[in-house]
């Protein structure tokens, strides 16, 4: 980094002290961060510690004050991650508008039973049941750009029910259990209220599939376009706009469809090596069993990849208006990104390094990381001008919420 860079992140560290408030959380902040940002296999309180205090004599100072910080200091989580937010945002939306909310959840994989949150549960990041944490998160994304601004833990009910283990992780009073999609729910409330440019909501469908996740969506403002399971059911609207025929599952309306070849090609992302491409259907329907008045159209997308024996996703879409099938699937594509924001996070950042067991030092540890990613955004698109290579339509009209 050159000395403007190192300005610029100075600069960046004292907006996000002014968050904090005292001299000493500010100056355990930046020391954190930067071990980080730094170089070093393992990113928790420990060797952070003895990286930034070599000297085996202050080393355990070192490592209590960065412990208190993360476990004991008394700071917003959210304050700091919100202004970690606009930091990041203020540089993305200089280039372009605000595309998209992503929602998305990845595993902390844990060996003990004792870590706030831990069991055994089924994780994405592994791809099985496994022992581990679960964090929800929520991305703000630009054609090119994305950057996570919250992150929660999910509770279990084995955790949320159990006054033991409660006390033990220091879990507050107001935290009790509540589902991965109302933890979402909460996240984009929270970003509505504090005037976040609005995007469309994607997520996959363990969220998608549930009802009262895409009427609270709506009832927020905003528009989705997120993954359903196969036994969802809908029905199709005529052309004028009235459901016809009888309810039926999206996985039998893309049987339908393929019986009668109405499946097309479409090429979503040029590769350096091969073209991502698969076969899509797009219909218009409302979703069954909605209380009628409330019945708003839809879009259905179903995508079916090369070599599959049945279609691959299912999507329920609620952006209004005219809308061609490859800006949709352009925009739907876009939560796979998350997985490329998560690896970063972790493999270079130490997302999933921490190894305490408290509830407050579990956030603590996951803001400051966010912090440091929304520095690394704000100065990659500050370096690095927006290329339209590996988009479909990528100077097309962006998608309104």
């Amino acid at each position: 980094m050159d000395s403007s860079g190192v300005q610029r992140l100075e600069e960046y560290f004292r907006r996000i002290g002014d968050v904090l408030g005292e001299d000493s959380r500010r100056g355990s902040f930046a020391i954190y961060a930067m071990g980080l940002l730094g170089d070093g296999e393992r990113k928790s309180v420990e060797p952070i510690a003895a990286r930034a205090c070599p000297d085996p004599s202050k080393t355990d100072a070192m490592h209590q004050r960065l412990l208190h910080f993360t476990v004991n200091s008394c700071w917003s989580d959210r304050e700091v991650r919100r202004e970690a937010a606009r930091y990041a945002l203020g540089a993305m939306t200089q280039r372009e508008p605000v595309e998209a909310w992503i929602v998305d959840d990845t595993g902390f994989l844990k060996q003990g039973k004792h870590s706030v949150g831990v069991q055994r549960q089924y994780t994405g990041s592994a791809g099985k049941i496994t022992n581990c944490q679960i964090g929800v998160s929520l991305s703000i994304a630009t054609r090119t750009e994305h950057v996570p601004v919250d992150f929660e833990l999910y509770l279990p009910e084995s955790w949320a029910n159990d006054s033991a283990r409660r006390q033990e992780a220091r879990i507050p009073p107001e935290i009790g259990f509540k589902t991965k999609p109302q933890l979402a729910v909460d996240m984009i409330g929270r970003a509505v209220a504090e005037g976040i440019p609005k995007g469309v909501v994607l997520a996959d469908s363990a969220y998608g599939s549930s009802s009262d996740f895409r009427a609270q969506v709506r009832s927020l403002g905003l528009h989705y376009a997120v993954g359903v399971e196969s036994q969802t059911t809908i029905s199709l609207l005529d052309n004028e706009g009235l459901p016809h025929g009888e309810a039926m599952s999206v996985k039998d309306m893309a049987w339908s469809i393929h019986e009668r070849g109405g499946f097309r090609r479409c090429t979503w992302r040029s590769g350096t090596r091969e073209d991502l491409w698969a076969r899509f259907a797009l219909r218009r329907v409302v979703a069954a069993g909605v209380p009628k008045g409330q019945q708003e159209p839809l879009w259905l997308l179903i995508e079916w990849r090369e070599g599959e024996p049945e279609p691959s996703n299912y999507f329920l879409v609620s952006v209004p208006g005219r809308i061609t099938k490859k800006q949709l699937i352009r925009l739907v594509m876009q939560r796979w990104r998350t997985e490329r924001v998560y690896e970063d996070l972790k493999g270079e950042l130490g997302l999933d390094h921490y190894e305490g067991r408290r509830f407050s030092g579990w956030h603590h540890h996951v803001s400051v990381a966010l912090c440091c990613y929304a520095f690394i955004i704000a100065e990659r698109v500050r370096h690095f001008p927006p290329s339209a290579r590996g988009t479909v339509e990528a100077h097309a009209q962006p998608l309104q919420a």
